[in-house]
């Protein structure tokens, strides 16, 4: 009998410039039955985030889905996820005090000077904004605002009309996950954006959790809940099309016959022969993604006639541990944390988009920096504690201890540490434009990492319209396919924001299963 279960951060990574990833517990095994039937309404191909909701909104519909999934757990690359999942005008957010202004200002007047393109979304902000000033209640966000810092994070290369999408319905998101008991309550600051706009789960003790691991049981007990059939360990190979109509899937020796197929196999980081071909600059970069990251539905819908969008868009994260690749959330960042080079120095703007972080930081002696936080930081995130536990950090009483520690001179980090902490009193940071502050850093023990980019995010795949249908090459909808997740192109552009990727599998993850749902009446 196989078995689903909930994957975890143990999750190994894979083959040539992957290591395994500490292992973080809390996930309980699932046993279920192996699949009976070969026959549903709907065939989701992939277990990960998209796909689970995608199969759950399905089940809304009234369909019977079936789910593949070629690895032995449940999870993917969802749940490697460590932030959270972006969204505006939330109720969560009108929970907190706007002191934001500063990031809105920058971001409008980067859309002017850079992007004439967006003149028009850029003034609807700028109005928007302006009218919050003359009678400011609760926070301030909007729709198109998140439009805007995607649009300029993704360097305008984005398909306009999916990220329309994703920022008007990554609300109802944030909704539709409480009807799973999931409540990302927590409302923090995220690279690139210009307002605190990702949302967080907590705990018990209302410490910060990663977002996958807290994700995925609930996905994956709501799915089984519903009915949802899972074929684990079982990987799809092919596409059956009849009569120029996707009806099913060739995993091994057993065809699914379906009215509608779901992709939601995730991207390619996983495949450094893939990954090489697009951006030969990549090699000997170590990756943060789940094994089963290796393009499978791209290459499985490519073989039937599907076009691809944005397919060298290939994004470095800026803060992953090189001995283990495992990835430090940018939520630490967002939180207050700095990075400083190995002459104790700060060098960016540590909320800057992640192309432009990482770059950045390969610039500096050795290619890599240091992550720091301190003592408060740590009692405020289950997710630092975790880090500190799995043997990823270097720790000081105080700064110079910690200098010593990180082998940088003491003095200079004693200076910086200084500067930063007077830049959070001043709320401005006039060396390198950060706009996001947090709380100082000044409470030992205090906690570094050492980190440097690694192959984090495919931005490019297939190509889909609003309704999640992949498109042939001519445009043309290719009958009773759909993708969601990182296995599509457009919705992230050059640079995917943190905190974007989770909004993009919830928004297009329900979309799939109410459209494909739709399409097998």
């Amino acid at each position: 009998m196989k078995k689903l279960v909930a994957l975890t951060l143990a999750s190994l990574m894979l083959l040539a410039g992957c290591s395994s990833t500490p292992k973080n517990d809390g996930n309980e095994a699932t046993p279920t039955p192996e699949a009976a039937a070969t026959e549903a309404d709907v065939i989701v191909v992939g277990a990960g985030g998209a796909g689970m909701t995608a199969a759950i909104e399905a089940v809304n519909a009234g369909k019977s889905v079936i789910v593949i999934e070629k690895a032995a757990m449940t999870g993917g690359n969802t749940t490697r996820s460590t932030g959270g999942m972006n969204a505006a005008n939330t109720p969560e957010q009108d929970l907190i005090e706007f002191a934001e202004e500063a990031g809105v200002e920058k971001m409008l007047a980067s859309a002017k000077e850079n992007y004439p393109d967006l003149a028009e979304l850029t003034a609807t902000v700028e109005k928007q904004y302006e009218e919050y000033k003359a009678n400011p209640t609760g926070y301030f966000d909007t729709e198109e605002l998140f439009m805007l810092d995607t649009l300029v994070g993704g360097k305008n290369l984005n398909d306009h009309a999916l990220v329309e999408v994703l920022a008007n319905e990554a609300k109802n998101g944030i909704e539709w996950l409480k009807t799973i008991d999931a409540n990302l309550s927590q409302v923090g600051s995220f690279g690139g954006a210009s307002v605190k706009r990702i949302h967080k789960p907590v705990n018990d003790e209302g410490k910060t959790v990663a977002v996958g691991s807290y994700l995925v049981p609930k996905l994956t007990k709501a799915a089984e809940d519903k009915g949802v059939q899972f074929v684990m360990e079982t990987a799809a190979t092919e596409l059956v099309v009849t009569d120029g109509k996707v009806t099913g899937v060739k995993a091994g020796d057993t065809t699914y016959t379906g009215k509608a197929v779901i992709l939601a196999t995730g991207g390619f980081a996983a495949n450094t022969e893939m990954v090489l071909k697009y951006k030969p600059s990549y090699e000997g970069f170590v990756c943060t993604n789940a094994p089963g990251m290796t393009g499978d539905g791209i290459v499985m819908a490519t073989a039937i006639g599907a076009d691809t969008v944005d397919m060298e868009q290939i994004q470095i994260h800026p803060t992953v541990s090189q001995e283990t690749s495992a990835l430090i959330t940018e939520g630490l960042r967002g939180d207050g944390a700095i990075l400083v080079n190995s002459e104790g120095k700060r060098f960016f703007d540590e909320v800057g988009t992640r192309d432009a972080v990482s770059a950045a930081e390969v610039a500096q002696p050795g290619g890599f920096a240091w992550l720091i936080v301190d003592n408060k930081m740590v009692e405020a995130s289950s997710v630092i504690a975790g880090y500190i536990k799995q043997g990823l950090t270097v720790e000081g009483a105080d700064v110079e201890a910690l200098a010593a520690a990180m082998g940088v001179d003491g003095a200079a980090l004693v200076e910086t540490m200084d500067k930063w902490n007077a830049c959070v009193e001043a709320g401005k940071d006039e060396e390198f434009g950060r706009t996001s502050f947090a709380n100082k850093l000044d409470e030992g023990p205090y906690y570094a990492i050492k980190v440097a980019p690694g192959v984090h995010h495919t931005m490019g795949g297939l190509k889909i319209n609003t309704n999640t249908e992949v498109l042939d090459a001519s445009g043309n909808v290719i009958p009773g396919l759909y993708a969601a997740g990182e296995v599509t192109g457009g919705v992230h552009g050059a640079n995917r924001l943190g905190g974007n990727a989770v909004a993009d599998i919830i928004v297009f993850g329900r979309i799939a299963g109410q459209q494909a749902a739709a399409y097998a009446n």
